[in-house]
């Protein structure tokens, strides 16, 4: 059941006007077998049935389907004329670009920290083999960057396309455009990428909708036709393409990517592996903050320490499912720029949170505020108390959105 289908089912079994807490739509939520996450995300989703009565109060009211408003008719379309005078030729130069300019090897970044499976994708790339490759993980945690800076250590050239709902064949492939007066043909970042012998990198692929098809050729190595000119692209030696997603093709029912779509299972079949990126390990992380923290002259080694293990303790809860949300690797770095213009550790934290619905940066505030008055080792542990990395603790979350951890 997804959140769309608990909202009708509190609907039709809420009496009206009746205000239900969120611990008792979470404990109804449960029974039904369903995981009280997609509760959250529901409460979450702004359904105008559902009213914020107070602070943890709902109350359900209204046709979970509405009737549809009436159509009007629409006024009869006129008879076209025919106009059989000779048109001017339309005039088609070469299939050609108007500019290269999104190809080329990326710069290295100095915060850059090779981690997870860098390694095996450098290989990829290294190899020239045509290896279409998937990488699925949460936002925020390096899936793009891991790909730029393999490219940029290795000099090899790159082309990023950005994927949205609107993303389609004239897009990807090419198309005409009117250029100085004439019809041309400009090729897209895709066909640019084949005859360079460039690495395609594809974001986000599961924004897209079924227009993304189109690739399915591409995806196969082999020469393709460009449908509006006859001309056919073989791709040159080293071409490849590699596709970064938050999900893996089937959707998010869950309500945490919204734009995420399902992708058709024929062109998931065309990628050769799929690569599972995780947030960084607490060591990792560390360094990446570090490495940030120097770019941006800041000094606080301590402040580091006690966010990184801030952030482990959130995953945690959140693979526990007792909060919505995580502090990703980028809002972490994002914190690190803001403290380095205020100087100051809770006004950092406050602004880089502040997306996040009132009760879960509260609920996040209030965590860091505990982590930040203890002492934490070499591990990122707190002395004598417990483990801040989140390992062996016992974190949950009250009805009022609080942290219950032993600090």
């Amino acid at each position: 059941m997804n959140k769309s289908e608990l909202k009708n089912y509190f609907l039709k079994n809420t009496p009206s006007g009746e205000a239900l807490s969120r611990k008792d739509i979470m404990s109804k939520t449960e029974a039904l077998g369903i995981n009280p996450r997609v509760a959250r995300y529901m409460l979450k989703a702004n359904f105008p049935e559902i009213t914020k009565v107070s602070r943890g109060k709902y109350a359900f009211g209204g046709d979970p389907t509405p009737a549809p408003a009436p159509v009007a008719t629409p006024a009869p379309t006129p008879e076209p004329v025919m106009n059989f005078e000779k048109s001017a030729p339309i005039s088609l130069r070469s299939v050609s670009s108007v500019s290269d300019d999104e190809i080329y090897v990326p710069s290295k970044d100095a915060t850059f920290i090779k981690w997870g499976e860098f390694s095996k994708l450098k290989k990829i790339i290294e190899s020239k083999l045509f290896f279409p490759t998937y990488i699925a993980g949460m936002s925020g945690n390096g899936k793009t960057m891991m790909v730029e800076q393999a490219c940029a250590i290795l000099k090899r050239e790159y082309v990023r396309v950005q994927i949205s709902p609107e993303t389609d064949e004239d897009d990807l492939i090419g198309g005409f455009r009117l250029i100085n007066g004439e019809t041309v043909f400009q090729k897209g970042p895709v066909v640019k990428a084949m005859e360079r012998g460039c690495i395609l990198m594809i974001d986000e692929i599961d924004r897209a909708t079924n227009k993304i098809m189109c690739l399915q050729g591409v995806l196969e190595g082999k020469p393709i036709l460009l449908k509006k000119t006859g001309q056919v692209i073989t791709p040159a030696a080293g071409f490849n393409v590699i596709s970064t997603a938050n999900t893996k093709g089937r959707g998010s029912d869950e309500g945490r990517y919204t734009a995420a779509s399902i992708i058709d299972d024929a062109f998931l079949e065309r990628f050769v592996a799929v690569v599972d990126q995780e947030y960084p390990p607490y060591a990792t992380e560390r360094k990446i903050l570090l490495a940030n923290a120097k770019s941006f002259d800041v000094k606080d080694t301590e402040f580091i320490e006690k966010l990184v293990a801030w952030s482990n303790v959130i995953r945690k809860t959140f693979e526990a499912e007792g909060v919505d949300d995580v502090v990703s690797t980028r809002r972490l770095c994002h914190i690190i720029k803001a403290f380095s213009i205020f100087e100051d550790r809770m006004a950092a934290i406050k602004m880089c949170v502040s997306r996040f619905e009132e009760e879960t940066r509260e609920a996040f505030l209030d965590l860091y505020t505990k982590i930040d008055e203890s002492t934490l080792d070499e591990n990122g542990e707190v002395v004598g108390e417990t483990n801040a990395a989140g390992d062996n603790v016992e974190v949950t979350v009250d009805e009022d959105g609080k942290f219950v951890a032993p600090f």
